[in-house]
This record gives C-alpha cells, sequence and structure tokens, in this order.
C-alpha cells in the first residue's frame, strides 16, 4: 500500500534532480533570509550560486544543536513571525532548549510523511491508534496525531503513564496500534503480566509504532512475543519536524528516509568527512521543503548507516539502520568505546532477565550492570542464581570487550519509567 506512490517509487534520477532543485531554493532562503547562515557563508567565501550539484552540499557548513541554542528564541526562523502557527522545543535537559518553528505548510507537510509511514505499515482506516506519547512541547505526539488523523484512523490522544487507564482504554475502545517509546513497551508489558491480562486474550492488538528513544532488535523481538504484534522502528527529531523523518515499512530491514523532504549524509563524527555506503558513522540532515526553518546539514549525533541495495517493497527512497546510539550517548570505560545500546542487545537475549536494567559507572575502569530477573525466575531468592550472573557477565565482556560486574535484582526493585528511560547512571560527573 501507498500513500503517495508516484513519489515513494520515484526513480533516482528523478529524485536527485528534485533534490538538486530544492536543495538551490532553501540554500537561497536560508541565505537570504537568516543572518547565521549568510554569516557563515561570508566566512566560508561560498554564495547560493556555488551549489550547483547534490555534491556541491560539502561546502556548505555544519548546523549543531549548539548553534540553535545560542540563535534561542527567533536566531534563525526564515519567515515572518506572523507566518508561523507552531512552536516546539527540544527535550534538552541543560541549558537553552532549541526553539523549532512551523508553518502551516510545514505541519501539513510533516503530517504528510507520517501518513506515508503509517498506510506502509498495512494501517487501515478502521484501525485505532493509541498515541502514548507525549503532548506538547514535544513534537512526538502532536505530529503522529495529525499524520493519523491524515490517513482517516481513530486517534486516542492518552499520551504517557496512568498505566491502568491506558489498559481500559485499550480494551474498550479495540485498540489496535500503539505510539508510545520501547521503555515504556516494555513497562506496560510487566504491569499486564502482574494484572494477569493476556495480550491475545484480552486485546485486540495488530502493531505498535516505537521512537524518541534508540532500542535494540533484541528489545523489538521481546515486544513482539509478548504483544503478539508487528514492531515497527520509528526515525525522527524534532529540528527534522518531529517522528516521521523514516520509518520501517513491512519488511522490517531499515527504515525508509524520505529523501524528497532530506538530504541524506553519513559522516565520520570525528573528522567529518563522508563514509561509504554500508559504514557506520553520524546522520547528518538537511532540510528541504522547511518554509520556517530551513537547517542546513544539521548534525543530529546519532549513529547509523544507509543499508545498500533495494527494498523489496518498491519504495526507492533509501534505507537507514535503527539507531546504533548517539555520539554523546558513548561513554568510556578502560578506554573501551561503549554504547548503552549494545548492553541492552545482550541482556534482552538473555532468558531470564526481565525488561529493567541500569547502568552505573563508578569510575573509568568500573562498570556496574544492575539487571533484574524474570517473575517466573524468581523464587524469593537470588543467592542460587550464580549461572545466570556469569552468563551474563561473559555475554558482556564478549560484546562490549570490558567485563562489568554484574547485579541481579528482584523483579521491581529499579525505578520504572512511563517515558523515557534512564538507563546510564554517570557517578563520575556527579
Amino acid at each position: 500500500m501507498f500513500w503517495q506512490k508516484e513519489i515513494e517509487t520515484i526513480g533516482r534520477k528523478a529524485l536527485e534532480e528534485l533534490q538538486l532543485k530544492r536543495l538551490k531554493q532553501t540554500v537561497q532562503r536560508a541565505y537570504k533570509n537568516i543572518p547565521f547562515y549568510s554569516d557563515k557563508f561570508s566566512k566560508l567565501n561560498i554564495k547560493p550560486k556555488d551549489i550547483n550539484s547534490l555534491k556541491d552540499i560539502k561546502k556548505l557548513p555544519f548546523t549543531t544543536r549548539e548553534n540553535l541554542r545560542e540563535n534561542y528564541p527567533f536566531g534563525l526562523l526564515a519567515v515572518e513571525r506572523e507566518q508561523v502557527v507552531r512552536l516546539h522545543t527540544s527535550s534538552g535537559t541543560t541549558g537553552k532548549p532549541k526553539a523549532i518553528f512551523f508553518t502551516k505548510k510545514d505541519i501539513n507537510q510533516a503530517a504528510e510523511l507520517i501518513a506515508r509511514c503509517l498506510i506502509m505499515t498495512g494501517i487501515k482506516k478502521d484501525d485505532v491508534l493509541q498515541n502514548m506519547m507525549t503532548y506538547g512541547l514535544f513534537t512526538g505526539a502532536l505530529i503522529m496525531h495529525y499524520g493519523a488523523e491524515k490517513v482517516g484512523v481513530l486517534v486516542i490522544p492518552a499520551g504517557p503513564g496512568h498505566t491502568k487507564r491506558q489498559l481500559a482504554l485499550m480494551q474498550d475502545f479495540k485498540t489496535t496500534t500503539l505510539h508510545l517509546t520501547p521503555s515504556y513497551a516494555l513497562y506496560l508489558a510487566d504491569v499486564m503480566s502482574n494484572e494477569g491480562l493476556d495480550p491475545k486474550r484480552d486485546f485486540f492488538l495488530r502493531r505498535a509504532y516505537l521512537g524518541a528513544e534508540p532500542y535494540s532488535e533484541e528489545t523489538r523481538k521481546k515486544i513482539e512475543k509478548f504483544f503478539s504484534i508487528d514492531v515497527f522502528n520509528s526515525y525522527g527529531l524534532s529540528e527534522m519536524n518531529g517522528p516521521g523523518v523514516a520509518f520501517e515499512c513491512m519488511e522490517k530491514n531499515g527504515m525508509h528516509l524520505w529523501e524528497d523532504n532530506f538530504i541524506i549524509e553519513i559522516i565520520n563524527p570525528e573528522t567529518g568527512k563522508e563514509v561509504a555506503e554500508g559504514e557506520k558513522g553520524e546522520l547528518v540532515l538537511t532540510t528541504l521543503c522547511r518554509e520556517a526553518m530551513p537547517i542546513l546539514r544539521y548534525r543530529t549525533r546519532d549513529i547509523t548507516m544507509i543499508i545498500p541495495g533495494k527494498c523489496k517493497c518498491g519504495r526507492t527512497h533509501r534505507r537507514i539502520s535503527r539507531i546504533i546510539g548517539r555520539t554523546d550517548d558513548m561513554f568510556i570505560v578502560r578506554g573501551v568505546n561503549i554504547f548503552p545500546q549494545q548492553i541492552e542487545q545482550v541482556l534482552m537475549g538473555v532468558k531470564g532477565v526481565a525488561q529493567n536494567y541500569q547502568i552505573i559507572l563508578e569510575s573509568y575502569d568500573q562498570m556496574t550492570v544492575r539487571v533484574e530477573i524474570s517473575r517466573d525466575l524468581f523464587d524469593g531468592r537470588i543467592e542460587h542464581l550464580m549461572n545466570l550472573q556469569n552468563e551474563i557477565t561473559e555475554k558482556l565482556r564478549s560484546e562490549i570487550l570490558v567485563k562489568p560486574k554484574v547485579e541481579l535484582l528482584e523483579p521491581g526493585t529499579l525505578p520504572v519509567s512511563e517515558g523515557k528511560a534512564t538507563r546510564v547512571i554517570d557517578k563520575r560527573t556527579l
């Protein structure tokens, strides 16, 4: 199924011609209307007329999240304020946030991208989508909401938390589709188990869209198995419209990134140079259709790669792998670079491990992984689970090349999250 078949299956040559046309328009708009970019261009001794091919994008300056914060609140606005109909901000925890503006056309275009995403996962007008993302300054819930309504799906704007009410809504209105964070999906599964609820017997679920935080393939499989549903990986960020930048199709082999709206680059985060297709690096995106706030070569800090080859679904927009981690999530123990998702991947693949875990960085030489054991394994004692503890330790050492300290915990010991989970506690910075 397609929402806009002509553009979703467009030939590569035609797509690149469209990209170049839109890139030139975007560069001109940014240069003319945003002092930050005109100053950058002057320092680099370039002008919009110097962009004559897609390869010329490398002449343009990078934009960073620090640049967005430095120009808060209106410094990167390319239109008159009277044309702006929406403000969102990023979910930064320190310093100034990043203000992201939308015109009416921007909002509609973001919703169109979500519509494409939903249709390619098989959603239909008789589906019911329960939206468990945070409504408000965060883009995740509202943009998904508008896109689902555009398709004609019944949307329940539940927001996060209030889990027992969520379960009641799911049963009363026969929810078929969930939109939530992976950590909340795991928590929801735990609550269902505690309540004696069977997802297949007591609910009507068909699929879930997971986003807002990186997660491993093992976590996806765990969620799919518990709920007996299809789980689709979603990628977005506020700076690029929110959700719907890239999404999995029914093949579940990478996320199609909508190249008529964005130009993809994958770079070495240390050197800034482009890496080969199929090689991991930092995702850099340039907007092609944004009116209020065009952004050039935005360094997302998300680590991914372009998946070579064509997708069986027939869509020609290239695919990126699931987000492996963020350059600023990476931590170093004993000189080894480690991403939290590597640890999650191991834990979620071990039988007897529950959904909740925590990584404690004690020093630059010591890391402790605290993990809850599953309820069906817990008999009131954990002392006799030495074999499980050793198995986890050895599998982690094999994956991350560092031997951590592993602590097994009773079910329900660690704090739960009804939104984004806090997986890493770095005591080295306290």
